[in-house]
């Protein structure tokens, strides 16, 4: 199998990663290159409960998860490739010291490209995210780790760049995607489902229902409570386009690469994964169930009323999110006519939904703590993994 082309943008906490990866990610879509998209961050929320429940841990020899980021991003490179993908852009944190270990992905042709700044600039755009109080010592440690560990090499400077200049002094720099790493004929090749046993709760509901908020409180009450648990977002694992037109929700990319990274993170210790992300129809679950035949998936679905998902779908417009930064938000500096869309296509989707899955829980008016204890209250989660 060819290895699949990647552009791995790396550096620290400001640098422009995230938003820079998907202006190129958009550039390449927007020309017809067939491309993915996964933030490296996203494909590593595998932690130890602060307090364990049955064992002590064992040695953290890799204490900021970032060989099992890239094992885990070499387990979802089949994935991309089988939906059509001929690149894959990838921004992320790596090791201050080793950097991107390319070694690590052999499934993929890595290019990496380190972004920077100014350290004055670094600290004004890390204020401008919400904490203007903080000194920010350890993101800008790291920044200068990176500085010393890697003198020379490929690094653009993002000091007063837009994103569209870093993005095309990227590509220009890199020469990415040289045509002649152009992948012509997708993987055909058909793996058999995973086998990974365990427990994965799935909360679904559409967008503005508050699932990333939810699904994060859930995730670190189980975490309190002992559990090694994992915590993977969907929509995060799922960016490819063009979008099949027979399956606008991409699920069988995402099942294909939920399966990918839970087999991973089980085997770096996980007893259970929680997991968000939208679900359009209830004949969609089947790309999960047969993804993951041998885990047992509860579905949670979350519902508010019409004025609730109004009112969250103009705040998140605002760009009032508890999570912000994510990529791909098709809600922030959106006009209120396309939000009053949204939300009404979202009431929409409850409708269609009503009544499907393991249980449903109500987040009007609700702290998102309270939500979740209620959620695993309920359910009694997470069951024992054999």
């Amino acid at each position: 199998m060819i290895a699949l082309p990647v552009l791995w943008l790396y550096g620290a906490s400001g640098v422009g990663k995230t938003t820079v990866a998907w202006e190129v990610f958009v550039q390449l879509a927007r020309v017809g290159a067939p491309t993915g998209y996964v933030d490296i961050d996203q494909i590593g929320m595998c932690y130890a409960p602060p307090t364990p429940r049955h064992w002590a841990p064992e040695p953290d020899t890799d204490p900021g998860r970032h060989r099992l980021k890239a094992r885990t991003l070499d387990a979802v490179v089949a994935n991309f490739r089988d939906a059509g993908a001929r690149f894959l852009v990838v921004p992320g944190v790596t090791d201050p010291d080793r950097g991107v270990e390319a070694d690590l992905v052999p499934h993929a042709t890595v290019t990496a490209c380190r972004l920077r700044a100014e350290p004055a600039e670094l600290r004004r755009r890390l204020a401008a995210r919400g904490r203007p109080n903080d000194d920010f010592t350890e993101q800008l440690a790291y920044a200068d780790a990176l500085d010393r560990a890697f003198p020379t090499g490929l690094c653009i400077d993002t000091t007063g760049l837009t994103v569209a200049e870093v993005a095309d002094r990227v590509r220009t720099r890199t020469g990415w995607p040289c045509p002649r790493e152009r992948v012509e004929n997708p993987s055909t090749m058909r793996r058999e489902p995973d086998r990974t046993p365990g427990s994965i709760l799935w909360l679904c509901g559409p967008a503005a229902i508050g699932k990333s908020t939810v699904g994060w409180e859930v995730y670190q009450q189980v975490r309190r409570a002992g559990v090694h648990a994992a915590f993977v977002d969907l929509d995060q694992i799922g960016f490819h386009r063009p979008i099949p037109t027979d399956d606008p929700g991409n699920h069988r990319l995402k099942a294909a690469n939920l399966a990918a990274v839970w087999g991973t993170f089980r085997a770096n210790g996980a007893e259970c994964l929680i997991a968000v992300g939208p679900l359009g129809r209830p004949e969609d679950m089947r790309a999960y169930t047969a993804a993951l035949p041998a885990a047992t998936i509860t579905l949670c679905q979350l519902r508010a009323g019409q004025g609730t998902l109004a009112d969250r779908a103009m705040r998140r417009g605002r760009g009032i999110t508890p999570a912000p930064g994510l990529a791909g938000d098709q809600l922030i500096g959106q006009p209120q006519a396309r939000l009053r869309e949204i939300s009404d296509q979202a009431a929409r989707n409850l409708d269609a939904l009503d009544g499907f899955g393991d249980l449903q829980v109500g987040t009007d008016d609700r702290p998102a703590n309270e939500i979740a204890a209620e959620i695993l209250g309920r359910t009694r989660w997470p069951s024992p993994v054999h």
